[in-house]
């Protein structure tokens, strides 16, 4: 559009691009091979002070208190649109997830990506109450749980060579059958590291000096002194220990 206003009004534009994200579509054969994957792992064995710091943050939180999930969610098929025909319908793409360079990706080859819990749910996303599960066994017991996982699926691509034929039927002939891939980004378009600059350079000398340190502490947790799982008295009727 500004093209075409200037070449109407003989005069000349700049432009930058800020950052550019295409919808994931991500490979249904894979998924459901991992999927079986995850049900064999099953999900980690929460302890009692797990549970009661992820009921102790919801509370605090405002939002349901159910605590860590105990139960494998069903895997979700994608979107279904009827034909106006009355038809069976037929798949429409991806229902939805997180906007990064991922999505490019799953545009070019095909892609899985893996939710593993790692988290206290009913956090906000992109919020300090989303960062405190990172330095507990909440978060060790899931990246290992998903770890598992990865590594099994990738084992079924190498050993299963169906799978990527399957992989690669539905990338070219569902995904890709009408859409095609085009990059938004031009050849001369650079990152815009600028953006967070002047944030990296105030906060990161502070980050730095609450790093972890392995050679000192057993667990990150120990480094800043804290007994899991603190909450407040009330949480647990006064039996675990409380700090501001």
């Amino acid at each position: 559009m500004a093209k075409a206003a200037s070449l109407m009004t003989d005069t000349t534009f700049t432009s930058r691009l800020l950052g550019s994200a295409w919808p994931g579509h991500f490979n249904r054969p894979t998924a459901e091979a991992m999927y079986e994957n995850i049900k064999k792992v099953g999900l980690p064995q929460w302890s009692e002070e797990d549970q009661i710091l992820a009921k102790a943050l919801q509370r605090e939180l405002k939002v349901p208190v159910k605590g860590l999930v105990t139960k494998i969610q069903e895997l979700r098929p994608p979107r279904v649109q009827q034909e106006d025909t009355g038809g069976e319908g037929q798949n429409v793409g991806p229902t939805g997830g997180g906007s990064d360079d991922i999505g490019d990706v799953s545009w070019n080859v095909p892609t899985v990506t893996l939710r593993f819990p790692s988290n206290i749910p009913g956090g906000p996303g992109h919020n300090w109450a989303n960062g405190i599960a990172m330095a507990t066994p909440i978060a060790h017991k899931g990246v290992i749980a998903g770890a598992k996982v990865q590594a099994m699926t990738m084992l079924d691509i190498l050993l299963h060579p169906e799978l990527v034929e399957k992989a690669w039927d539905y990338f070219r002939n569902i995904q890709t059958k009408d859409v095609k891939y085009t990059s938004f980004l031009r050849p001369d378009d650079k990152p815009a590291i600028w953006l967070n600059k002047k944030t990296m350079d105030e906060y990161r000398p502070r980050m730095k000096t609450m790093y972890y340190d392995p050679s000192k502490y057993s667990t990150y947790l120990e480094q800043l002194g804290i007994k899991y799982p603190t909450v407040k008295t009330a949480d647990t009727g006064g039996s675990a220990d409380s700090k501001p």
